[in-house]
């Protein structure tokens, strides 16, 4: 059988089923009904947040986010992220302008922001890479000097927490993505959180056409509301989180042990963070070195992902720039296969393969 470099995770049939029985008896199927409303209110308490939108997807959210806040202006943002993050930039009529990363924690290098800021800067785009939360303090306080906008690409941080509190707390608006291989997931989804009441309004509406009631309208918006059939696997997923989190800990603790000692790059998770495990990246030496890793793996059925390859500054549609960090770490970065239920065995191979091919 193939090992992926994820897989979902399933909760019981019978869980599911109990809660598509609520929605046959509701005959409501979508537009914020009884389990939309459910799921948020449970997300909230466990994730410890003070407000959330569940959405659609991931992707809607940071669209969102630029709408409101993007002002059609040039944002700073990282290379180093899924093609989601820039996509949405040039698609909200904004223009990205690229930072490079911290070799070590592979976030956008804070140091090196406000050497990007101009006239025409409205916001920070930065992405909590991976689960690990970008140097926070620093970003807003440039934010604050210059009267920028920050919104987080915190696609893979279900769980995480930055001194103390919720890496969801932190910044204007911060994303989620509830997609099928995330940790926490509806299937497909998402969810938006941001603190401010006013934003909160205008997120709300953005994501309903505009709406104000049934015949009014508040302003522009799109279509960016999760299904009851889509709450219904998010709700018959989270009681299952602290397992998974658990189990998936274990296996990185292996894969930490293993790679302690070999000349291979692990990610540095950034102090005070309480982190969820999200992916067990590694950077090697060269391109040429993981050609052949993953040519070893692939040959036992063993898959894991170039993740994130390519740099975002190489895609086409946005302008080229000198790098060199992102670049390099783009080109030797795997992600290793890290989910639930990956057994030891495996885990055991995986381990022993990439060191038979870099010792």
């Amino acid at each position: 059988m193939a090992i992926n470099v994820t897989k979902s995770f399933f909760p019981p049939i019978e869980e599911y089923q109990d809660q598509l029985r609520r929605i046959w008896a509701n005959e409501w199927l979508t537009n914020r009904g009884e389990l939309v409303l459910e799921l948020e209110e449970k997300l909230k308490t466990y994730l410890e947040v003070q407000h959330i939108l569940v959405t659609n997807n991931g992707t809607v959210p940071i669209q969102i986010a630029l709408k409101l806040l993007g002002k059609g202006g040039e944002i700073i943002t990282t290379p180093f992220s899924y093609v989601a993050t820039t996509s949405s930039i040039v698609w909200e009529n904004c223009t990205p302008v690229f930072v490079d990363i911290h070799p070590e924690y592979l976030t956008i290098d804070e140091t090196k922001i406000e050497a990007k800021i101009t006239s025409k800067t409205t916001a920070i785009l930065a992405t909590h890479v991976f689960g690990n939360p970008c140097y926070i303090e620093v970003i807003e306080k440039i934010a604050k000097k210059y009267k920028l906008k920050v919104i987080y690409d915190a696609a893979h941080c279900f769980d995480v927490k930055y001194n103390r509190k919720s890496v969801f707390e932190y910044g204007d608006i911060s994303t989620c993505s509830f997609h099928a291989t995330k940790i926490f997931h509806t299937g497909e989804g998402g969810a938006v959180f941001t603190k401010d009441k006013d934003l909160q309004h205008q997120i709300f509406y953005s994501h309903n056409f505009g709406h104000d009631g049934q015949l009014a309208f508040y302003g522009l918006g799109i279509n960016g509301k999760i299904s009851e059939l889509q709450a219904a696997m998010g709700l018959a997923v989270l009681p299952h989180m602290p397992r998974v989190i658990a189990n998936r800990q274990k296996i990185v603790e292996i894969y930490d042990q293993a790679f302690s000692n070999i000349p291979l790059q692990l990610i540095k998770i950034r102090p005070h963070t309480d982190w969820n495990f999200s992916y067990y990246p590694i950077v090697l030496k060269n391109e040429a070195i993981l050609d052949k890793v993953i040519g070893r793996l692939n040959e036992v059925q063993i898959y894991p992902r170039r993740y994130f390859y390519p740099s975002l500054d190489t895609l086409p549609y946005v302008d080229d720039c000198e790098l060199p960090i992102a670049s390099r770490i783009s080109k030797s970065i795997i992600c290793l296969p890290l989910y639930h239920d990956l057994e030891m065995s495996a885990v055991d191979k995986i381990i022993r393969i990439i060191k038979s091919v870099i010792c």
